[in-house]
């Protein structure tokens, strides 16, 4: 969870220079709920307990997560989902 004050100015001046998907993933990223999923979907694939590919599917659908089409050679590679990091270096998702 970020230490920094969402109220700041500082923190207003980053988030006013997003795009809607960073924004979006901001809002989301800080919502208790979905980080609580996202450990635990996490946790699941590192037990081996489920499929990585199919858990991260999962979790998308679960939070209306939607990607860009990539290459089938980067997608074979990782699903990328939103995480729980900081906003600083933020590039838009």
């Amino acid at each position: 969870m970020p230490t920094e004050d969402w109220r700041s100015p500082e923190t207003i001046d980053r988030l006013n220079c997003l795009e809607r998907p960073g924004f979006a993933a901001e809002f989301l990223r800080r919502n208790p709920d979905y980080r609580r999923d996202f450990v635990r979907t996490q946790r699941r694939i590192a037990r081996a307990s489920v499929d990585a590919e199919a858990a991260h599917v999962s979790l998308a659908r679960r939070w209306g997560l939607r990607f860009r089409p990539r290459s089938r050679v980067s997608s074979r590679t990782r699903t990328r989902l939103v995480a729980t990091g900081s906003l600083t270096g933020h590039a838009d998702s």
